[in-house]
Order: structure tokens, then C-alpha cells, then sequence
């Protein structure tokens, strides 16, 4: 099993103002002069954090990690407003140009494979590769089962916590219930939302649960971001044409060099889409790792994805 390259910090940060309401925080990790990568962290609203830059061979790669619009350093922080999906394939373009870089190998997991996928499909010619975790495409069937009804059945002490802050009339359509407290101008009744639907997420998100993902999720400062960002693109179903645009699309990728990896037992982003992305993309290199949840750090998903970065520093 392949482990994490040592920690290393960024040779360069910086902002870049995006719109005249949202400014982005960007870093440049690595290899100056090596072979350019983007990472799109999860959520959406998750943020960087320093263990992201360990993915990559410091030597070989000119590693770019940004936080998206409204979340980490990026400002202002829980900002809803120009907050889309195509908002954020923009501003990758927009980071790009800045940075001087003709073309990238883009790596995403959870909503950041659903970024990476409707940002290759819009810019299919600025995309060196694809690397690609816990599949989400962010379809009704994937959010029912995850955030109304299936994934509460597997895990159904972490779902009783969820259900807390939504009164029983209520519960029939929970997303909708959450997007009313999240949006609240009541602090107290958003942050309460929040941390609920943090903790869930995170409660789920690994094979073998992780007891210190309460005080981690829970955090102020993460949850409220982390939970009002996802709600707002989840009620409006990802900004998307069609329920199936990004498996529509396919088409427009299958030529650039694609690695996916899934944890069999991913609860927060079940297989199935995997699955289905496999069978409209044959030509992308597909891995499943039999003993794994959704986490990046899993070992074996960790490991794959090392081993994907390595490889793709040839290519």
C-alpha cells in the first residue's frame, strides 16, 4: 500500500477576484516547472486542507489547490449568491489563465469528480487527464439517497441526529426543510442546521466511522459553509440543463486519460454511479476498492490515487 508523500508548503499563494462580489484563494505547490494538476476539493464548501498537496509527487508536479466560491479562504465566506456550477468552472479557467498554464490534469473526488466532469466537458482541450474519486453526478436519485431516504438505514444513530432540527411535518422533503434553516437570518437556527448536516456527512463518509468527525465537522467555521453551499446547489439540483447532463455528455471526454476510483462500501456516494460513468466511459482506467467507504484518506483509495498521480506524471 502506497502512503502520502511528506507534507510540504506552498511555494506561492494568492487571491484572484472573481466576480465583483466572490474573490478566490489559490496556491502552487511542488515543481515549479512540473507537469501542471488543479485538485477540486469536495463539498461543495469543503475547502483545501494541506493533506491535499501530499496526493502528488512534489518533484514531478506544478500542483494548483483553490477553494471555491464561499468556503475556506476564499471570500465572502458562506456567500450563496453567484454561487453555481458553471460560477466555478469559470473561475478554474479564470485560474488558469492567471497561472500561465496551457493545459492540466484535473483531479476531483465527491463533488469534485462532479466539477471535474462539468468542467471537462465544457473545456475538454484544456484537460491533460482526469483523476477521478467516489463518483457524484449529482442526480435526484443520488441526494434522495443520501439526504431523505437509504443511506438512514444503514446508518440509523447518525440519521437521528440529522432528523433533530427538522420538526416530523416537515420531514417529508428534508433538503428543502434544511435549505429553509440554512438560509434563516436567525445565526443560531442556521448554525444548528449546519452542524446536523455536517456531522452526518462526515459520520458516514469511511468504512470504519471516525470518532473525532464530530468536533471536525462540527466546527463553526466549516459547517456553516460546508452545509449552506451544498444545500444551495442540492435544491437547485446543480445548476444542471438535465438530471443526466454529465453522463449526456460523456462523449466530449472520452479521449483524455481518465482514472477512477470507488470504494465499494461508499455510503455518502454509492457505487452505482460509478458504475454507471464506467459503462459510458470504457476507455477510463477503473478501479473499485473492496474494503473502503467515501474518505480520501482510506488506504486503499489513498493509495490508488497516489498511484494515479504518479502515473499520470509520465503521460
Amino acid at each position: 500500500m502506497r502512503e502520502l508523500y511528506p507534507p510540504i508548503e506552498p511555494y506561492n499563494t494568492g487571491t484572484l477576484k472573481v466576480s465583483e462580489l466572490h474573490t478566490i484563494y489559490y496556491e502552487e505547490c511542488g515543481n515549479p516547472e512540473g507537469k501542471p494538476a488543479v485538485f477540486l476539493h469536495g463539498g461543495p464548501g469543503g475547502g483545501s486542507i494541506p493533506s491535499y498537496r501530499q496526493y502528488f509527487n512534489p518533484e514531478k508536479w506544478r500542483l494548483i489547490l483553490f477553494d471555491q466560491r464561499g468556503c475556506g479562504r476564499s471570500q465572502p465566506h458562506a456567500e450563496l449568491r453567484e454561487n453555481t456550477t458553471w460560477d466555478l468552472v469559470g473561475d478554474i479557467e479564470r485560474l488558469r489563465e492567471r497561472l500561465g498554464i496551457e493545459t492540466w490534469t484535473v483531479f476531483g473526488g465527491s463533488w469534485g469528480s462532479t466539477l471535474a466532469l462539468s468542467y471537462a466537458e465544457t473545456h475538454p482541450e484544456r484537460c491533460a487527464g482526469l483523476i477521478l474519486r467516489g463518483i457524484f453526478m449529482l442526480r435526484q436519485k443520488e441526494l434522495r439517497w443520501f439526504y431523505q431516504e437509504g443511506a438512514s438505514y444503514i446508518f440509523p444513530e447518525a440519521w437521528e441526529d440529522y432528523l433533530k432540527p427538522i420538526p416530523e411535518a416537515e420531514r417529508d422533503d428534508l433538503m428543502q426543510a434544511y435549505y429553509k434553516r440554512l438560509t434563516s437570518p436567525n445565526k443560531r437556527v442556521r448554525l444548528k442546521a449546519a452542524r446536523a448536516w455536517a456531522i452526518w456527512e462526515g459520520s458516514t463518509s469511511k468504512l470504519f466511522p471516525d470518532p473525532n468527525v464530530k468536533k471536525k465537522f462540527g466546527r463553526e467555521g466549516f459547517a456553516e459553509a460546508f452545509a449552506r453551499i451544498e444545500c444551495h446547489y442540492f435544491v437547485n439540483r446543480g445548476f444542471f440543463k438535465s438530471k443526466e447532463q454529465l453522463l449526456e455528455n460523456v462523449d466530449r471526454i472520452r479521449h483524455i486519460p481518465t482514472f477512477i476510483v470507488q470504494g465499494r462500501y461508499d455510503i455518502v456516494c454509492p457505487m452505482q454511479s460509478a458504475w454507471e460513468l464506467h459503462k459510458a466511459f470504457p476507455e477510463a482506467e477503473f478501479v473499485v476498492i473492496p474494503d473502503a467507504g467515501h474518505s480520501v484518506s482510506e488506504s486503499g483509495i489513498l493509495s490508488a490515487l497516489v498511484d494515479a498521480t504518479d502515473k499520470f506524471s509520465k503521460l
